[in-house]
């Protein structure tokens, strides 16, 4: 897929992918941390600490997932994580680094999920922070909220 910053690709992470995944994770929690005023030392074992807990918790609870890298133009960009569920596809994960953001890329990959779920005949879902903005995004393509678990909503999209 070509978006107008150049073509998108996804391919497997690899264990050779781990600091890269760890940077795209710290880049979704910049703001977090910096209201934090922790110590830059500190705020690295913490992102260290919560990049290690978050990836068990998605591998473990989804383990026929896709745990996929990113990239434009053969350049590592974020990531994608999908589990191919029976009746429903679950966006369990997607980032990019800032410099991808805001140029389409997003809402490609998501279409793309879109487009899989749609052809057969599945839901697709994810889970979205209260105060993310990413949800009008979600909302735009399609997603509506169907529940509401404190910190996350679930929103899901139906063919």
């Amino acid at each position: 897929m070509t978006t107008r910053l150049g073509t998108v690709t996804l391919r497997p992470a690899t264990p050779h992918d781990r600091a890269f995944l760890r940077e795209v994770y710290a880049s979704t929690r910049d703001d977090e941390l910096a209201r934090a005023g922790s110590p830059a030392e500190q705020r690295e074992t913490s992102v260290q600490v919560q990049f290690d807990l978050q990836d068990r918790q998605y591998r473990s609870s989804n383990p026929h997932g896709s745990f996929d890298v990113v990239e434009v133009d053969g350049c590592r960009a974020g990531r994608l994580y999908v589990d191919r569920r029976l009746d429903d596809i679950r966006i369990i994960d997607i980032a990019l680094l800032p410099a991808y953001r805001r140029a389409g890329i997003g809402s490609r990959l998501i279409n793309g999920v879109l487009e899989e779920a749609r052809m057969s005949g599945r839901s697709a879902s994810l889970h979205v922070e209260v105060h993310d903005p990413a949800a009008r995004l979600y909302r735009r393509l399609g997603f509506a909220m169907v529940a509401d678990r404190g910190l996350y909503r679930l929103m899901e999209w139906r063919p």
